[in-house]
């Protein structure tokens, strides 16, 4: 048995009718220079002969009687590789833009939990060239599409695509498909020692209830202040993000808009800009777009958008492929500034100042102490008491960027030319960016629920005119000098006062858990 941490867990206690929370891939392949098309048996054969290599796909979820602890994974006695497995046929004309609008309905399931939290689609019958353009050519009708649905609870975006990497091959001649190999499960483990286990995990619990009570009442001590001081004539700086029209109640239906870009393209703005990073050029990509979009909408420009980005906190000596490895920061993407070059830099200077809080909302830390029942009940009230809908929110949309292979990958010989990854929505946000690069190309995948996201298909003209604006002004600013200030972090009288105060409460604290 492999208990799910508290991170994992939270992304079921989230999921709703209007929210699962998978992850999802639409992958494009090239078949032209094979000698056949690649048939659907194929592809079951060699994911069959695969499957060691990502022990999750066999796993299921065992959970604890009264939800006394968090589920564990363990081996699926019954485990069939066909119950994971799906076939659409797109003949009679089908278009990448019916593949696309066949993912959308399918993302919308949710994944069942009697089983592995997969599922694959295999698609045929349409058409693209080696580009992955359209092509309605006999040649082109070789093209196929892998629709995948992986659960948040197992993977995030970063080890989602080290699976992908397992799955496929780094050569175009296809490798031999071998017979699978014996696969003996584990017995699934009884509930007299699920209920063992359990009992021994709430034998720590007092304790971290004791250290989590005592993190409480600073939390809570210092949002007193916060709200006195809010009182108060100073320059306090606000930490909510603006209510905007990404964050209304979000229903079942979803969409993939995507867009693509030339991965040289950003590196040439990043050098122009000086310091700055690859990431911080991407951010502020979507922040022009985003920012572009909302204007066309009549939203209100006059505060700044504000971006949750996860980090990756995986370590490269324990490479864990599923689970949940990040961490996160709030990010200021400086949507008020007019001239996006400009905006960049400010963006590069938000980051270097978030730095110190990347560490304060871990993702990890932020659950760890937590027992799953009140993980779960929390979650719960977090949606049906609709307090995202009351107050402003934290953040207002997530935006990941996660660096692919930039070398052509293939599955029995045919090329992966084009790739749209999908993140789940959950309560008011409705809208999440994924950016992928690959072979030189990075992709915009905007994840929307259209309810809430209109006119969504101007999306990918936004992000054409937002590069070329980016392009134009930062060779204009290329030439003046980053002069501006660094932001003072320091400066602020409230800041100063809850310095002071926060010290002197963790010292009280201190004494009283002696």
């Amino acid at each position: 048995m492999r208990q799910l941490s508290e991170l994992d867990a939270s992304f079921l206690y989230l999921e709703s009718e209007t929210s699962p929370m998978h992850i999802g891939g639409v992958y494009l392949f090239d078949g032209s220079h094979r000698d056949t098309p690649l048939a659907f048996s194929t592809f079951v054969a060699h994911l069959r002969s695969r499957l060691h290599v990502v022990p999750v796909f066999r796993q299921r979820l065992k959970e604890v009687p009264l939800r006394l602890g968090r589920p564990y994974w363990i081996d699926d006695p019954h485990f069939s590789l066909e119950r994971h497995l799906a076939y659409v046929n797109l003949s009679h004309g089908g278009t990448s833009k019916d593949l696309i609008s066949l993912a959308s309905r399918i993302l919308e399931e949710p994944l069942r939990r009697d089983r592995p939290l997969w599922h694959i689609t295999f698609v045929d019958g349409f058409g693209i060239d080696g580009a992955g353009e359209e092509d309605t050519s006999d040649q082109g009708r070789s093209a196929f599409a892998l629709i995948v649905k992986l659960h948040h609870a197992a993977i995030d975006a970063f080890s989602g695509e080290e699976i992908l990497g397992k799955l496929l091959e780094y050569t175009p001649e296809p490798r031999p498909i071998i017979p699978a190999r014996p696969w003996r499960p584990h017995p699934e483990p009884s509930r007299e020692r699920v209920a063992l286990q359990a009992g021994a995990n709430l034998m720590r619990t007092p304790l971290q209830v004791t250290s989590l009570a005592f993190n409480a009442v600073e939390a809570t001590a210092r949002g007193l202040v916060h709200r006195q001081l809010r009182k108060l004539p100073l320059p306090f700086p606000l930490f909510s993000a603006p209510t905007s029209p990404l964050n209304q109640q979000i229903t079942a239906n979803r969409r993939i808009v995507a867009a693509s870009v030339d991965l040289a393209r950003l590196k040439a703005i990043k050098a122009s800009l000086g310091d700055v990073t690859l990431n911080d050029v991407v951010l502020g990509l979507c922040a022009e777009t985003l920012r572009r979009y909302l204007t066309s909408e009549g939203a209100d420009m006059d505060r700044s958008l504000v971006a949750m980005t996860p980090v990756s906190v995986r370590s490269n000596s324990l490479r864990l492929a599923t689970g949940n490895r990040m961490s996160a920061m709030l990010l200021d993407l400086a949507t008020t500034e007019p001239d996006p070059a400009r905006r960049i830099r400010r963006i590069h200077r938000n980051a270097v100042v978030s730095e110190p809080y990347r560490e304060a909302i871990a993702a990890d830390r932020l659950t760890e102490r937590l027992p799953s029942t009140l993980l779960a009940l929390s979650a719960r009230l977090y949606t049906e008491l609709q307090i995202a809908q009351r107050y402003q929110p934290v953040f207002n949309l997530p935006i990941t960027n996660v660096p692919g292979p930039q070398v052509p990958l293939y599955l029995q010989g045919a090329r992966l030319v084009r790739q749209y990854n999908t993140s789940p929505l959950f309560d008011t946000m409705g809208l999440v960016i994924v950016a992928v690069s690959y072979q030189g190309e990075l992709t915009l995948n905007f994840t929307l629920c259209p309810d809430v996201i209109r006119n969504s298909e101007r999306l990918p003209a936004y992000v054409e005119a937002s590069l070329e604006q980016i392009e134009q002004d930062a060779q204009a600013l290329q030439s003046e000098p980053d002069d501006e200030p660094e932001p003072d972090t320091t400066t602020s009288l409230s800041d100063d006062v809850l310095t002071f105060l926060e010290g002197g409460l963790q010292r009280l604290l201190r004494r009283s858990k002696r």
